[in-house]
């Protein structure tokens, strides 16, 4: 290729998400394995014994169906089981019960925000298997823990539609956010509930033909991904404006020498030897079922952020923060519906993200399990709304009720907190205030009029911050203009 050839970025993704079930997906051994001493979490079934038969676990299906509903795809009523033959070391059984020929979900799309605008990104199929083990590398030798084999895992499928980076971080921020606010899966990287992997290939610009495609397997963390990439599409880059080809391989990514290495020469699905799977009947999935899953799905992430600024009147970015977590949404529902017409959403929204969070932040808790409830945080800001006490005082208040659990309207009257806005009481503070600084009135008078921010902060500090500021302000003016 001409050294000015500009190329285009082409990437689809297949993302594992394990799925929130108490069982395993064909044997009865718990799920939750995280933690748990090394095979401790297996019996006959997943270690594959002879003569120990698998069984299918419904709520895995359902998990599965629901995924696919969130993620617009089709549900087929007629499934199947097959066995992908590969030499798996940390599988007992030397092969991968999957669903391959008939997916469970399929001719989906996930849309994503880029600064151009909505984007649609198609999902090829998203289809159940079982997890492998894991394999751990240490003092030169290999131990394999299977306490993870035969956990249910669904693999989503993405076209290649993704053409930058920020693209594919997109498109993972959100399909994460989906499968937790379902309820599918925890979405937790750090326990490797959730994996990526990557096909990429570059083309000259304009050119609709795809180039040869490398995957890179095993991505744990979204940083990872967004390194991966960059590095494979240097390298791709530098291979072909060189006058070489990019070979389809199979890559593996080493995050502490930050590059790629080639695992194994590529397969195609035919080196997998899929054949039905002898021990599991077809699945035929009854329609009226996959109704009753869809009736009970959760208002999607994109769905409620684009009520929060209809209903609410609240920004892009405000509300895409609020529903960023499906517990943050359900929390500031509640507080908007308690307060009312009390307090503009805005102002509502700024208490929930700026006090409230950095008191969650703090205390490292769940929003669903503090102890200010959205009815008692409505009951402060009520207070706030019809100026019993000012926002400086809420904000104290509020602190204490995070400790506490107490009502607000409690603490205000056992500290004395309430707002002060008589005229006539304040009226002879002022006057005291301002006979007791001659100089500073002086200096007001001949123009150096930042001195009104002070003589207000002097009104507050006497009244312990319970002066009405605006009531303070109007004294002020009249008695230094006067």
């Amino acid at each position: 290729m001409p050294e000015n050839t500009a190329y285009e970025v082409v990437i689809g993704l297949e993302v594992h998400a394990e799925l929130i079930t108490q069982s395993k997906m064909f044997c009865s051994c718990s799920a939750d394995f995280f933690g748990a001493a090394p095979n401790t979490h297996v019996c006959p079934v997943c270690l594959a014994m002879p003569g120990a038969l698998p069984v299918i676990n419904r709520e895995a299906v359902a998990q599965t169906i629901r995924a696919g509903l969130a993620l617009n795809c089709a549900i087929a009523e007629d499934v199947r089981f097959e066995r992908k033959n590969y030499t798996y070391p940390d599988l007992p059984k030397g092969y991968q019960v999957t669903q391959y020929e008939l997916p469970q979900a399929v001719n989906g799309w996930l849309d994503i925000d880029t600064p151009e605008g909505v984007k649609r990104i198609g999902v090829t199929r998203a289809h159940l298997e079982e997890d492998t083990g894991k394999l751990v590398h240490e003092n030169g030798v290999s131990l394999v823990d299977y306490n993870r084999a035969g956990v249910p895992l669904l693999e989503i499928v993405s076209e290649p539609d993704m053409r930058s980076i920020d693209e594919v971080n997109e498109y993972l921020t959100r399909l994460r956010q989906i499968l937790i606010y379902i309820g599918a899966s925890t979405g937790d990287l750090e326990k490797g509930a959730m994996r990526m992997e990557a096909n990429v290939s570059l083309r000259p610009a304009g050119s609709q033909e795809l180039g040869v495609k490398v995957e890179i397997k095993n991505l744990n963390s979204f940083r990872a991904v967004r390194n991966a990439l960059t590095y494979e599409i240097a390298r791709q880059e530098k291979v072909l404006r060189s006058g070489g080809q990019v070979e389809q391989v199979t890559l593996g990514w080493l995050e502490r020498e930050g590059r790629t290495y080639v695992q194994r020469s590529k397969e195609d699905a035919h080196d997998y030897r899929y054949f039905p799977e002898p021990d599991l009947p077809p699945l035929h999935i009854d329609r009226a079922w996959v109704d009753e899953l869809a009736a009970g799905m959760p208002e999607l992430p994109r769905t409620r952020r684009q009520r929060f600024q209809q209903q609410y009147g609240l920004s892009f970015k405000d509300a895409d923060i609020l529903t960023a977590e499906r517990p943050v949404a359900d929390y500031f529902d509640a507080l908007a519906a308690a307060v009312g017409d009390l307090m503009p959403p805005k102002k509502i929204a700024n208490w929930v993200m700026g006090d409230l969070f950095r008191l969650v932040n703090e205390s490292g808790q769940d929003i669903s399990h503090i102890p200010v409830t959205p009815a008692k945080f409505a009951g402060l800001l009520k207070l706030v709304g019809a100026r019993s006490i000012n926002a400086n005082t809420a904000s104290q208040v509020l602190k204490t009720m995070f400790k506490t659990g107490e009502d607000a309207q409690a603490i205000v009257e056992r500290e004395g907190l309430a707002q002060v806005s008589d005229a006539a009481a304040l009226e002879g503070l002022v006057d005291r205030l301002l006979a007791a600084h001659p100089d500073e009135r002086a200096r007001y008078r001949e123009g150096k009029t930042q001195l009104f921010g002070w003589f207000v902060g002097q009104v507050m500090r006497e009244t312990r911050g319970k002066a009405n500021p605006n009531v303070v302000r109007q004294l002020l003016q009249e008695k230094l203009n006067g």
